[in-house]
């Protein structure tokens, strides 16, 4: 027997003008109809994990931990003062190992997300713990990011810093399987490119704020009455004061992806059990569900399938676009650490503004013509890199190439959104994110390739280049239309 709905009192708005009071249905299946007004909120709230996730991805993975890990202060100190101004083969090499052991750590980080990741999303669909598993997967990374406080300056801590890295950005990508699924409970059908849109361009302008507070406060070089020291706080820096800049940036970062992520757990509601995947199925049975999805998805939906691949391919040469950026940006321009944080300050400021519009345009005119654009855009501009000179012009076309990465994987999110069928989000992402780190490997190794074969840094962006026109091409046949995978053939 139904309960009969309480009226809902409309308000008065412009004609042709939809009433924030007027009830509307998410797009996901189970989830009760809201008022516009209600499904906002949740979509804000939504929002603001991206906001404090740029913490783990801007500072402990791209700009400032990892580069910390990989710095010649876990070298030994002997080598270091023997190398001296001009460096020597000793040092080179045990920088190299550095970051090796960052690599490695990355790298086995990404095998488990990719064996694991599509499991935990298919288990969390049928028995409503999707914002459960958001919570413990960010609590985790959480912890690990406080643990990476007490990673002194010292070559033996490097082991410890490595395992940290690879536990935060293991259980930082489960975390991002069920908030990815979660697009459909904070948003109708119609707004999936403009929500989607608006948590990555939430995303770019967290990381701006939290990389501009952190530069003020621990990162900038400052010198106050003859006593040396970083940030306005005037924290201790390098070997000799125990790499505490860092160290502390870090933590406030981590304390800042946990301010930001708690809208998340109060103001958006728990997915309804839906009973579509068992809820207490083994692990073995786990995989043969995900391997018969698979294979319907490959028999019913080829063009899903190639989605799921073209997107994995054109999304690690958006990360090759951060990632080696910055090492482009001080090996071949001369960036100093300094200018390359303002860089990436800068960079994701036009990645926000391009993801923003990216979101409107994706509802506009659909998740493919905005990813198409944008990789050709990301193509062009990453060409022009080969043949610039001065600093001045990186910045033009290094903030071109960032204008146009936050709309490609904001579109991205959308179009598997679009084609993912009611009921098996957490399942679907959970694919989406396999996939991604099944080939996360491509723009890296083509990158050293090109280096090793060239002798020069400049020619590491045909590594991106590359791997984004592969997939331009790979997703052109690609239709953004709902797939139907049943449970029985």
């Amino acid at each position: 027997m139904s309960v009969p709905q309480e009226p809902v009192e409309a308000s008065v708005t412009a004609p042709g003008k939809a009433s924030r009071d007027e009830l509307v249905q998410p797009a996901q299946v189970g989830v009760e109809p809201v008022t516009r007004r209600e499904l906002g909120r949740r979509a804000r709230a939504w929002a603001m994990w991206d906001w404090g996730s740029a913490s783990f991805n801007a500072v402990v993975t791209t700009f400032i931990f990892s580069t910390y890990l990989a710095s010649g202060l876990f070298v030994d100190p002997a080598i270091v003062d023997a190398a001296g101004e001009g460096g020597s083969p000793e040092l080179t090499r045990a920088l190299a190992d550095n970051a090796s052991v960052v690599a490695w750590a990355v790298a086995i980080a990404g095998i488990l997300v990719a064996l694991i990741a599509p499991i935990v999303g298919q288990r969390s669909d049928g028995g409503g713990r999707r914002k459960l598993w958001v919570t413990v997967n960010t609590g985790v990374t959480i912890v690990a990011m406080v643990g990476m406080f007490f990673v002194a300056p010292v070559p033996g801590y490097l082991w410890l810093g490595a395992m940290l890295l690879a536990i935060g950005n293991l259980f930082f990508e489960f975390a991002g399987v069920n908030y990815n699924a979660m697009l459909h409970q904070v948003s109708t059908k119609e707004s999936l490119g403009r929500t989607s849109g608006f948590g990555w361009g939430m995303g770019y302008v967290g990381g701006i704020v939290l990389l501009a507070l952190l530069l003020v406060l621990f990162i900038f070089p400052i010198v106050d009455g003859g006593a040396a020291g970083n940030g306005i706080l005037n924290v201790p820096s390098g070997r000799d004061g125990g790499g505490l800049d860092v160290r502390f940036a870090v933590l406030a970062s981590a304390a800042w992806f946990l301010v930001f992520a708690l809208p998340l757990m109060l103001r958006v509601p728990e997915l309804p059990p839906t009973g579509a995947v068992p809820k207490r199925v083994g692990i073995i049975e786990s995989y043969r569900i995900l391997f018969r999805t698979i294979g319907r998805i490959g028999r019913r939906a080829p063009k899903t399938l190639l989605f799921l691949i073209a997107s994995a391919v054109f999304r690690d040469g958006l990360s090759g676009v951060f990632t080696f950026g910055a090492i482009i940006a001080a090996q071949v321009f001369d960036f100093t650490s300094t200018e390359v944080i303002l860089f990436a300050i800068a960079a994701n400021v036009t990645a926000g503004i391009g993801t923003f519009v990216g979101g409107w345009a994706d509802d506009r005119f659909g998740p493919k013509i905005v990813i198409i654009v944008s990789l050709i855009a990301l193509s062009i501009s990453g060409s022009a890199v080969l043949f610039i000179e001065p600093k001045s012009l990186f910045w033009v076309f290094g903030l071109a190439l960032a204008t146009f990465v936050g709309p490609v994987q904001s579109a991205s999110r959308s179009f598997m959104a679009r084609i993912t069928p009611e009921g098996r989000e957490g399942e679907m992402f959970g694919l989406y994110a396999t996939t991604g780190r099944s080939v996360s490997f491509l723009t890296a190794t083509l990158f050293a390739l090109f280096v090793s074969i060239s002798g020069e840094t400049r020619f590491g962006i045909l590594a991106i280049v590359v791997v984004l026109i592969a997939g331009l091409l790979l997703v052109l046949p690609v239709s953004p239309k709902p797939t139907r995978i049943d449970d029985t053939d």
